[in-house]
Order: structure tokens, then C-alpha cells, then sequence
């Protein structure tokens, strides 16, 4: 629990401060010394009867984003209490904080908007994104998370809606980590959007515009990294949930200046990489030896496929060698140099010289792979038909 001696709040605007409020937690003399005397119920709660009273309500729910309405509004009200919550019962509430209910929440963002939390940049904050930076209460950041919307878990391009993927990340960090939620920041670039039915959503709270891109992008997310950066210089930023046409140009452009990682590339590659590497050492085998095709050639395909490439690369293998030991099938089917349509510039490694194959038991069959990883948001792809095969 925050220590109130850190801050000079008092009375309501105390209660109103999710760092500190410990509401009907504060004992008798913080009461007399806060000026909370009258402002709360007489009776002194323990923070055990607090996280029963708050499970209590949420358990009447049965709809999941109804849970994480009422979740959010602890979170937004008494940190101490959300977080001592969440981690009691993990295994409960990690659905709803994060994946899979969240994506429900950024769907309908807009609609069940309540409390605004974190630093929202648009690009007609062009030139004066050190004032939006300045503005956030936050002495120190370590963490930030940031999102432009346009590539919100499976479900597109959904704008300023994005800015709950941040929110739950951040959460996660906090619950499962112990990083300090008042060093951490979620952050939503809103340069527009191309879903036209948030664009014709009278409630939707982001920019009515397409999405700008090029030169005057690029412009407004240097400003944001050299914005945060003069403000917290050790603050390490995770690029969540861009497009392709963003992800790896932000990586490359910022790597070597910034500390900074793009969890869809980088940071589910390094999981599954390490799960590769567990079922290596039980099967005796190496991994210069698999076989890998993905389902998905989106950014967490390529980036865990070229890490896995790398891992190849130390076992013995020319870079050459290890591309060609793995393949990609995505929504046109398998990527082969045979295909008509250009090919993206992080799929162009990975295409193959093999027949092109329209299903993904078809593909199954040619390459003949000793593992298969899914990373597409298409649900039940791995049929009976295709685990047959591979077995």
C-alpha cells in the first residue's frame, strides 16, 4: 500500500486520488489528521473485508466486460485495493484484466468510457507534445506502453479505442512483476483511423479522420520519444500493437537510441523461442534440425521466426539455412516467391521456393514440418485433420 506520508493530499481530494485513497481502510487518526472525518462511513474496514466486499460485487456479474467495468473502476479509484485484488486472485482476473475480455473493452471503448487514464497524444498536438508530457502527474516513469490503435490484438484498427491494450499491459506489469503502478504510463497516439464505423460512431472519442502516415508521422512519434525521454531520460518505452507498416520501422529507427522493445515482435519471440528450447532438451534434438511453419505472417510471426533463425544461426547454420528451414502461410495462403502480389519487406525472407499451397493441411503436406506455431487471430485453425498429419 502507497505510504500517505507521501503525499499532501487531504480530505476529499484525497479520497479521490487512486494512489492514495485507502477509502474506508483509513484508521481513526489518519481520519482526524486528513480531514476525512465525516467524509466516510464511521466503521473501520480491514483491507481483507475490502477485497471480499469488491469480489463480492463482481461476482454477480456473469458477463465478462461487465467484470471489467467494475474492475476499472477500482483501478481508477483505489490502486492499493485493485492491485491486492488482482493478485489474490490471478488466475480469476487475469482473463478479464487482459486477454481475452480487453479486446472486448477496446471494441467498445468509447461506449463504456469512464475515467481517462494515461496520456493521450494526437497528431493536432503537433508541436506541443512537451506540454502533453508535461502534464501527466507522474514524477518518474520507468515503463511506458505505447499504441497507435491500428493493430489492436486480432481486431484491427480500432483508433483511440486501443488505449485499453496499455492500460491491462500495464496492469499486468504492476500485478505479476511489482513494478510500481505510479512509474508506469500508458499512452495512445491517435493519428486517426480507417474503421468507418468508428468514424461514423457518434460516440467514438477518437480523431474523425483517416489514419495520416509518412513524413508527418514519423514527425509526431519523434516528438513523443524525445518528449518523454527529456522528461524521464531512463524511461525504457514497448511499442504495442503496431501495424506492420509501423512495428518494424519504429524497432529499427529506435533501437539503438532509445531503451525500447516491441512486444509483438520481440517479446512473444523470446517466449516461444524458450519453449522451442525446453522441447529441444526433452526430445534430445536441436533446433538446426526443425522444420517450423507459421500460421500468421503478421509482426509476432516474423519476429519470432527470425529470432528462431537466430537461434539456428549460433547452432551451426548459415543465415540462409535457417530462412529457408521456415515458412509462413498467412491469408493467401503459403508465402512463396511464386506469388503474384508483392510481398511485405518482413515476409520476403521467409518466402519459399515451394508449390504454393491454398489450405494450411495443404501446406502441411508439401513443407512437412516438425512443429507448427499459430499465430493468426483465425480460432480452430489447428484441425484434427491438420494434428493427424503433422503426427
Amino acid at each position: 500500500m502507497t505510504d500517505i506520508k507521501d503525499t499532501t493530499l487531504r480530505g476529499v481530494n484525497l479520497l479521490r486520488n487512486p494512489w492514495f485513497n485507502k477509502s474506508s481502510a483509513f484508521t481513526e487518526k489518519e481520519r482526524d489528521e486528513l480531514g476525512l472525518r465525516g467524509l466516510l462511513p464511521p466503521r473501520v474496514s480491514t483491507f481483507d473485508e475490502q477485497v471480499t466486499r469488491l469480489k463480492g460485487i463482481i461476482d454477480t456479474y456473469e458477463k465478462p466486460i461487465n467484470k471489467y467495468i467494475v474492475l476499472e473502476g477500482a483501478h481508477n479509484s483505489d490502486e492499493c485495493l485493485y492491485f491486492e485484488l488482482l493478485v489474490r486472485y490471478i488466475d480469476q482476473f487475469l482473463p478479464i484484466v487482459y486477454t481475452p475480455t480487453v479486446g472486448q473493452a477496446c471494441l467498445q471503448y468509447s461506449h463504456i468510457f469512464r475515467y481517462a487514464r494515461g496520456l493521450y497524444v494526437s497528431s493536432e498536438d503537433k508541436g506541443r507534445v512537451r506540454q502533453l508530457v508535461a502534464n501527466v502527474p507522474h514524477k518518474d516513469v520507468d515503463i511506458i506502453v505505447v499504441t497507435d490503435g491500428q493493430r489492436i490484438l486480432g481486431l484491427g484498427d480500432l483508433g483511440v479505442n486501443g488505449m485499453g491494450i496499455p492500460v491491462g499491459k500495464l496492469a499486468l506489469y504492476t500485478a505479476c512483476a511489482g513494478v510500481n503502478p505510479q512509474k508506469t504510463l500508458p499512452v495512445c497516439i491517435d493519428v486517426g483511423t480507417n474503421n468507418e464505423e468508428l468514424l461514423n460512431d457518434p460516440l467514438y472519442m477518437g480523431l474523425r479522420q483517416k489514419r495520416i502516415t509518412g513524413p508527418e508521422y514519423d514527425a509526431l512519434i519523434a516528438e513523443f520519444v524525445d518528449a518523454v525521454r527529456e522528461r524521464w531520460p531512463n524511461v525504457v518505452i514497448q511499442f504495442e500493437d503496431f501495424h506492420n507498416s509501423h512495428a518494424y520501422d519504429l524497432l529499427d529507427q529506435y533501437k539503438d537510441k532509445v531503451p525500447c522493445f516491441n512486444d509483438d515482435i520481440q517479446g512473444t519471440a523470446s517466449v516461444v523461442v524458450t519453449g522451442m528450447f525446453s522441447a529441444m532438451r526433452a526430445l534430445k534434438q536441436q533446433l538446426k534440425d526443425q522444420k517450423v511453419l507459421f500460421l500468421g505472417a503478421g509482426s509476432a510471426a516474423t519476429g519470432i521466426a527470425h529470432l528462431i533463425a537466430d537461434a539456428m544461426v549460433e547452432e551451426g547454420l548459415t543465415r540462409e539455412e535457417a530462412l529457408a528451414r521456415i515458412k509462413l502461410f498467412d491469408s493467401k495462403g503459403l508465402v512463396t516467391k511464386k506469388r503474384t502480389a508483392p510481398l511485405t519487406p518482413a515476409k520476403m525472407p521467409f518466402a519459399t521456393e515451394d508449390a504454393p499451397a491454398e489450405t494450411f493441411l495443404e501446406a502441411i503436406r508439401e513443407i512437412k514440418p516438425t512443429a507448427i506455431i499459430g499465430v493468426s487471430a483465425q480460432g480452430g485453425a489447428f484441425t484434427k485433420e491438420c494434428l493427424e498429419e503433422m503426427a
